[in-house]
């Protein structure tokens, strides 16, 4: 009787252990189709990343160059408007900020024995406009006081010149607080605006 039932016993057991194998084999199946998934899916490891691209470029700032203003030289029989180059942090290339630093030097130039200038001491400069061959200089109302004929029409020549100095055809119109000036000083000189370097040499004497 027990030996009958050992053949079963046999197969029912190799019955379990083929089951259990079966089912082992198809969940490492599983296994590794989800770790090929997810292999094949996954970004590269070494993929550089992208630079953001950054502009560091600084402001330029104005390099200095030359401009021209002029000044006054006593030869003994009259005055003569002579050139002085001045440097000057501005750009030819934008004109009226290039006129309006030879401007901020010419009136603070001080006499040097041999040059300078009959425009008062005080003076500033509100404002230059540069249109085509036309300039237009706006002065305080400092550049109207003190002085003779002679002082007065220096410097009106000093500010005809300066503002040319870019463009020597150029007309000039002269401004003091915004407004145009007609007669310069107690002398009563008065100015047919607009005034060119050959308007003021015709009609003006130093």
């Amino acid at each position: 009787m027990k030996m009958r039932e050992q053949p079963r016993n046999n197969r029912i057991s190799s019955g379990v252990i083929a089951a259990v194998s079966a089912a082992v084999v198809a969940v490492s199946g599983g296994v590794a189709w989800i770790t090929w998934q997810a292999t094949t899916n996954a970004p590269p490891a070494n993929t550089p990343k992208q630079k953001v691209s950054q502009n560091n470029t600084k402001p330029q700032v104005p390099t200095e160059q030359t401009a021209e203003i002029y000044l006054l030289r006593d030869t003994g029989k009259n005055l003569k408007l002579v050139p002085l180059p001045v440097k000057v942090s501005a750009s030819k290339d934008k004109p009226n900020e290039f006129i309006g630093a030879a401007f901020n030097s010419l009136l603070t130039a001080k006499n040097d024995g041999d040059t300078s200038s009959t425009i008062p001491s005080g003076t500033k400069i509100l404002g230059v406009k540069i249109e085509n061959d036309t300039v237009r200089v706006n002065l305080s109302e400092e550049f109207t006081s003190g002085g003779g004929s002679a002082s007065m029409t220096g410097r009106v020549g000093q500010v005809v010149y300066t503002a040319t100095s870019l463009n020597p055809s150029a007309k000039v119109y002269i401004d003091v607080n915004g407004k145009p000036l007609e007669v310069l000083g107690g002398e009563g000189l008065e100015l047919d605006q607009p005034l060119t370097r050959d308007s003021f040499n015709k009609n003006y004497q130093l």
